[in-house]
């Protein structure tokens, strides 16, 4: 009856593990990304999350005025976009979104002297600064339950991860924002999942 119940034991733990594996690995679940919402770029242009090309995706969300995890983020994806660049798959194969959380200061103007920071100065380049309307900005995060607020202090009180979807707009895994932001780490998951 002990083996019976050690049997019973160690197969509950497997099929659990299993489950586990499937939801993480296997099947990591979409963003389901609102295909209504066009959001403009730093650079005046129009992007469609309803045509988006097919590419890995680093979305972040953040503000400009932001006095933490926002610009330690943005300088570490910079870090991370050279490495990216120096195999070649930037652009190509990998593009990051960096989406405002306050549309209303950051205008196109703030956001293009935002992107220059960190060598992003044309359309070209592949990592897009959108801003949009209040709302469609919170369809979009609600897609990754990107929460955030202000309480009336100019400060934005928010989530604090990025998100890695693949070619297909699966969410393949969530990265901590600020000094918690390994790009290394960061760097072997998008080079493991578009190879």
């Amino acid at each position: 009856m002990k083996k019976l119940y050690i049997i019973f034991g160690a197969l509950l733990i497997l099929g659990i593990s299993s489950g586990i594996f499937y939801l993480k690995v296997i099947k990591p679940g979409s963003a389901e990304l609102p295909e209504d919402v066009v959001m403009e770029t730093a650079f005046n242009e129009e992007y469609s999350f309803a045509d988006m090309p097919k590419k890995a995706r680093l979305i972040e969300f953040m503000y400009t005025n932001c006095p933490d995890v926002c610009p330690t983020t943005t300088l570490e994806m910079s870090k991370l976009r050279h490495k990216l660049m120096e195999e070649g798959v930037f652009g190509d194969k990998v593009e990051f979104i960096t989406i405002t959380i306050n549309p209303e200061h950051d205008t196109n103007e703030v956001l293009r002297d935002y992107a220059s920071r960190f060598e992003v100065t044309t359309p070209e380049d592949g990592w897009v600064f959108l801003r949009s309307s209040e709302e469609d900005t919170k369809k979009v995060a609600d897609a990754f339950d990107f929460l955030y607020r202000d309480p009336g202090t100019g400060d934005i009180i928010h989530s604090t991860f990025t998100y890695f979807l693949d070619e297909n707009n699966n969410l393949v895994e969530k990265f901590t924002m600020g000094d918690g932001f390994n790009k290394d780490k960061v760097y072997k998951r998008i080079m493991n999942t578009i190879s």
